[in-house]
């Protein structure tokens, strides 16, 4: 009985507030990108907004403070941590981040990335509608907050998204997609939304409108959303996040090669990725970063350190290596053991499959002076189609073929002998989750 009453309030809320907006048109235009995003995130909304009646409610009320408290552990437990972290061994960022496979992780994105002034992300999840609070159906608020706290279980707690539990809330939502997730982390992250636009790339790799019709021939354009906010000193910033499968001639055909690349070099950022990277069906993706980034932040599921030679780039390991968890068996590394235990700097945070602290890992890998060279002219180039000369060296070599594995192999030991390097290196696996592909699993 309580819960059908504290229903029924919810639903008098909603309705009050549709009604004010009908009365008074010029009062519900005031419900604004950010408003909506801080009545998501359990924030309340500015002065005046529509959406300040449903404030009210116990559920939302409720809904706020399991939000204080879990974005308050995990900011004091966790990103204080990071942001620290990034702080001290981020000195030289850039003004892109290139952040594929990361799903809505926007939390992740900025806390080791703050300077960044261009966000790109590249999830499997579609962005979805841009939420309407005050049009859903009535009683399907309530409902659509619950599932989003579902949704945030695991980042909040083992950094990363599980794909069944991310598939089984916000597919089941009236308010679905990534989007919702976005607008959380930016208003939890301090942010101010301003502009939201529903996009898709031609073949050019330019965003158009979701409304604009496709080039002809062009069958699976990436589909995303650029959002516009300011963080807490008034900067101006830009995100976007494409709803995108990269594998094979994905990352070509859906536009967002062209697209990237018109932002020239940048920093890249690569978390519980399934080991994508390790394989030939990312090939592309993978040539792109060895080719635009300056910097690379990864756990063991980027890029092969087999790919990243020692002529071209300065690789400093943090944390411990002690291999993939079962499911991902044959992605084991030696030449990461090797350099791992070289002299491997501590960290004092958990992240990544391996999401306890004592059996985490980070590679930071910066560019040095060989092979391309970063044109600094080129980051944050106009996306309107007039994409900046290039003066990289190598721009020239086709994305697709994939650099050869660099570094001397090192010395063969036997089977046995890697076996039980492995067990003198391991700690206590952690239990086996789904990445944060939603949907469905390349």
């Amino acid at each position: 009985m309580s819960a059908m009453l504290r229903t029924a309030g919810f639903v008098a809320l909603v309705v009050s507030a549709v009604l004010i907006g009908e009365q008074h048109p010029g009062f519900a235009q005031s419900t604004s990108f950010d408003d909506t995003a801080r009545f998501l995130a359990g924030m309340p909304p500015s002065e005046g907004s529509a959406l300040a009646p449903l404030t009210q409610d116990p559920a939302w009320q409720q809904h706020a403070r399991y939000f204080n408290s879990a974005f308050g552990n995990v900011d004091k437990n966790q990103f204080s941590k990071v942001r620290a972290w990034s702080s001290a061994k981020l000195t030289t960022p850039h003004q892109v981040l290139f952040y594929f496979f990361s799903g809505p992780d926007f939390l992740y994105a900025n806390a080791f990335f703050p300077n960044a002034s261009t966000y790109v992300m590249v999830g499997l999840e579609p962005v979805g509608p841009v939420p309407d609070l005050l049009r859903l159906p009535r009683g399907s608020l309530d409902d659509a907050l619950r599932h989003i706290e579902g949704s945030l279980s695991t980042i909040l707690t083992i950094s990363f998204f599980k794909t069944h539990d991310m598939r089984m809330t916000l597919g089941a939502s009236s308010v679905s997609g990534t989007l919702p997730i976005l607008y959380v982390f930016l208003a939890r992250s301090g942010k101010t939304i301003h502009d939201v636009t529903l996009i898709k790339l031609d073949d050019q790799g330019v965003p158009q409108p979701e409304s604009a019709p496709s080039p002809p021939g062009m069958k699976n354009p990436a589909h995303g959303v650029k959002i516009v906010f300011t963080d807490e000193s008034g900067r101006e910033k830009t995100l976007y996040y494409f709803g995108a499968n990269v594998a094979g001639a994905g990352f070509k055909s859906s536009g967002l090669e062209k697209f990237c690349d018109r932002l020239g070099s940048g920093d890249a950022f690569v978390k519980s990725a399934s080991y994508l990277l390790h394989g030939n069906g990312f090939t592309d993706v993978r040539n792109f970063l060895l080719q635009h980034a300056t910097l690379v932040l990864q756990d063991d599921t980027g890029i092969p350190v087999s790919y990243l030679s020692s002529d071209k780039w300065d690789l400093r390991p943090f944390g411990r290596y002690t291999g993939p968890i079962t499911m991902f068996a044959r992605n084991y590394q030696p030449r990461l053991t090797q350099l791992f235990q070289s002299g491997a700097e501590p960290l004092s945070f958990g992240l990544g499959y391996q999401w306890r602290v004592l059996g985490s890992n980070l590679l930071l890998a910066t560019r040095t002076g060989g092979g391309t060279e970063p044109n600094p002219n080129q980051a944050g180039a106009s996306l309107d189609g007039k994409p900046l000369a290039s003066t990289n060296p190598d721009d020239s070599q086709p994305s697709s073929v994939a650099p050869a594995p660099a570094n001397p192999a090192p010395k063969k030991t036997s089977k046995k002998a890697q076996r039980q390097q492995r067990a003198n290196n391991t700690v206590v696996q952690q239990p086996s989750f789904w990445p944060f592909f939603w949907g469905r699993r390349y």
